[in-house]
């Protein structure tokens, strides 16, 4: 059974996510924990008040949280519900980041959804704009879905990569699994000048062949330019359906984090957007 986390704002961005969610396992054994992160809620209304008035505050909003996730529920379970899915409701008095996070250690999950929603986001008040520090800091893999996205199968799934990364066995294989299940071809898109890998590139790329051995492999070698561009030009030349990269140090995607070129790629893509990590979990 895949274990998925939905945060929600209880937006129609969040919404959307959720809905993307439920039709990407609708054929797999699937619980989905709708999670909303309501400290700032507390902290925003109550920060100079007293102990107890805090304390006050935050058992009535999630009182409220509790509510509305339950109403959320009910209007997306569906008529008949489909027997392969589950969902749980989570009101959690903790930040989005950290919420996430303590929930990614307690359940071992496979995958986080969320929405995002694109060049208009506010940074400091959407929560479109969260997901980008989701990509940053939690330890679980992350699919973004733009908040005009239309559900449909990606034929090809683009993977940036520079064959640098010891790569995780159970992210390539949530990879393998969902190109697997449409039936897609994955790309490995490597931006670089020089054709010859070194024995270590060679060696995580015949892992990648292996650990993939169940999805329809391509390998392309692109010339070096700006990586945000040249991802969005092959995006639009290829048909791409979905864009995969991973979260790693030393990596081209960290790179691009702490250039903050990753919140303009984020912005700009229109199609779901994986993020897999490099992490210990």
């Amino acid at each position: 059974m895949n274990v998925i986390l939905v945060p929600t704002d209880f937006s129609e961005n969040a919404l959307h996510a959720l809905k993307y969610a439920q039709e990407l396992y609708k054929n797999t054994r699937t619980e989905f924990y709708i999670m909303n992160a309501f400290a700032d809620k507390v902290y925003g209304r109550f920060n100079n008040s007293t102990v107890s008035e805090r304390k006050k505050a935050e058992r009535d909003i999630r009182l409220e949280v509790e509510k509305e996730l339950d109403v959320l529920i009910q209007s997306v379970i569906g008529m008949p519900p489909n027997p392969l899915h589950v969902f749980h409701a989570v009101a959690s008095f903790d930040s989005l980041v950290d919420g996430v996070n303590d929930f990614v250690d307690q359940l071992n999950l496979d995958l986080i959804v969320m929405g995002t929603k694109g060049e208009t986001s506010n940074h400091k008040t959407t929560f479109g704009s969260f997901t980008i520090e989701v990509f940053k800091y939690v330890k679980c893999p992350v699919l973004a879905i733009p908040q005009d996205f239309e559900h449909r199968q990606p034929k090809v799934i683009m993977f940036p990569t520079d064959y640098m990364l010891p790569y995780k066995r159970r992210e390539l294989k949530l990879l393998g699994n969902l190109a697997g299940e449409f039936k897609s071809e994955i790309h490995c898109v490597h931006i670089s000048d020089f054709e010859v890998l070194s024995h270590r590139q060679e060696d995580n790329k015949l892992f990648l062949k292996r650990t993939l051995s169940k999805a329809y492999l391509s390998f392309k070698m692109i010339p070096t330019q700006n990586r945000v561009e040249a991802i969005l030009e092959y995006i639009t030349q290829n048909n791409v359906g979905m864009l995969a990269m991973v979260n790693s140090r030393h990596s081209f995607f960290e790179d691009m984090l702490y250039r903050s070129s990753v919140d303009e790629l984020g912005l700009k893509i229109k199609i779901p957007f994986l993020v897999m990590q490099n992490l210990p979990r």
